[in-house]
């Protein structure tokens, strides 16, 4: 964890040639995300049960007991993958947020390090509610203070747009968010499940 001059980081609007680092920004904070909540839900009781199953009735098919064995888990395993990466803003980032209210920003250290990212997205179901996206932070740069400054900067450009609440959806397995989340006054209002588990909590907050 780097020490880092309050004076020298800097938030402003993403440029468009920055769109490149900024998605390999956000891959490489999908990747450490991914693989922990797969495992998470792989690990459930009833996904092991279902996958139990699905082995059973695939050995009467296939003379193979590994792959009969293997198979459901490599299936399950692409469509996790599939569905994490079914965002429509990853293809064309600097286009899509720069249209209607969207906005996304970058922390940038010592003028050219692109250290962090974080979006803001009005939300297509509440009125006077905004969604914050896209919040990751350089590996190099993490438990600095970088997630904070961009947490506490998107709060102020949504009071300043007219937006009432802000929310946030964060997966169950990385915990520093929902810290982070936590410490700033936000509480869960909703989450995602999957089989009975909860995988994805939704964090709000009066602004």
């Amino acid at each position: 964890m780097p020490t880092l001059e309050p004076e020298q980081l800097a938030i402003r609007e993403m440029r468009e040639a920055e769109a490149t680092v900024v998605l390999e920004l956000l891959k490489d904070g999908f990747k450490d995300t991914e693989n922990r909540l797969i495992l998470y839900v792989l690990t459930r009781p009833l996904a092991l049960l279902l996958m139990a199953v699905v082995s059973s009735g695939l050995r009467f098919f296939l003379n193979s007991f590994v792959v009969a064995l293997v198979l459901p888990v490599l299936l399950t395993v692409v469509a996790l993958k599939l569905l994490l990466w079914r965002s429509p803003d990853l293809k064309h980032l600097y286009a899509y947020y720069n249209a209607a209210q969207r906005g996304l920003w970058v922390a940038v250290y010592d003028e050219d390090d692109v250290c962090g990212c974080v979006a803001l997205e009005p939300h297509s179901e509440e009125p006077r509610t905004a969604e914050l996206k896209r919040l990751a932070v350089n590996r190099w740069y993490r438990r600095s203070g970088v997630g904070r400054c961009l947490l506490n900067f998107l709060e102020a450009q949504a009071r300043a747009q007219g937006f009432k609440y802000l929310v946030a959806r964060v997966s169950v397995v990385t915990k520093a968010a929902i810290g982070l989340f936590e410490s700033s006054g936000y509480s869960v209002s909703g989450g995602r499940r999957w089989l009975g588990y909860t995988v994805q909590q939704e964090f709000s907050k009066e602004l």
